[in-house]
């Protein structure tokens, strides 16, 4: 049961299990929560949420790998810990939201330097790690962005 458990929160509450784009599904999801959540991009929330959402994310994540799949696609929860992570110190409105959503798929797809080097981590951690820097990299440039035009 408890196995079960770790699986379900390893596929993203089952977004993972999505048959199209199961990536996009769970960070769409995640932005989502985020929005209905009671705390902003700069509160004590967001930092233990993404803090403890990787924690619990290596192990779930390595729940789902198999030694033929090592970042098996309906492993998501690495895309809800980093599409947290791009929210960061941003406005908690739908168009930074937006841009959050876009710019942390656009980084977890293409994988620039040093996020492909991080995905070759062991287990959980790989899986984890490549998205929690997509998710801080999303972040920097975007909050560069609203420092310098707003």
């Amino acid at each position: 049961m408890l196995r079960r458990a770790v699986q379900l929160l390893g596929m993203g509450f089952g977004t993972g299990l999505a048959p199209a784009a199961p990536a996009t599904v769970g960070s769409l999801a995640a932005v989502i929560i985020y929005f209905l959540l009671p705390f902003s991009g700069d509160s004590l929330g967001l930092f233990l949420l993404i803090g403890l959402g990787f924690l619990v994310g290596v192990p779930a994540t390595a729940s789902l790998i198999t030694s033929g799949d090592t970042d098996p696609h309906r492993a998501v929860w690495d895309e809800f810990v980093g599409m947290w992570a791009s929210c960061l110190l941003l406005p908690k409105t739908w168009p930074w939201l937006l841009a959050a959503f876009v710019c942390f798929r656009v980084f977890d797809i293409i994988k620039p330097w040093p996020l492909r080097r991080l995905e070759r981590l062991p287990g959980g951690l790989g899986i984890m790690a490549d998205d929690l820097a997509a998710g801080i990299l999303s972040a920097a440039l975007l909050n560069m962005a609203h420092l310098t035009v707003f």
